[in-house]
């Protein structure tokens, strides 16, 4: 059991029993900054967030794998050379270094986002 609270960008979700709502970690954005994404769990090399852009995705590759899991809306997922629809429920997996992108989403779209692994991503096996 985590015990413990999770800074978040505009408030903080008290993770007293490992579970974290939609409802709670959506009531996090936008960030103070207008941030669309949010820390809602960490345990070790392990990362959650919850990412909610709207309009445009303008993130760049990140130093660690990580895995996404659609809760809500549609939409296509660009990764790397790769182009994939997606929908509630599809889970989707890039390598550390891929660039990467949501693009034609729907505007209640809302995915939970995974890091996990060393920088630089796990060895291939």
């Amino acid at each position: 059991m985590i015990d413990e609270m999770i800074q978040g960008t505009s408030s903080s979700i008290p993770v007293k029993q490992c579970r974290v709502t939609l409802a709670e970690a959506l009531a996090q954005l936008p960030g103070a900054n207008n941030e669309r994404f949010a820390p809602v769990l960490r345990h070790g090399s392990l990362e959650v967030e919850i990412y909610a852009p709207r309009g445009v995705d303008l993130q760049m590759p990140h130093t660690r794998d990580e895995v996404y899991v659609v809760m809500q809306g549609h939409g296509e997922f660009v990764n790397g050379p790769s182009r994939h629809p997606f929908e509630p429920g599809d889970v989707l997996f890039v390598l550390a270094g891929v660039e990467h992108r949501f693009e034609n989403f729907t505007d209640d779209f809302a995915v939970w986002v995974i890091f996990y692994g060393p920088e630089g991503g796990e060895a291939n096996a």
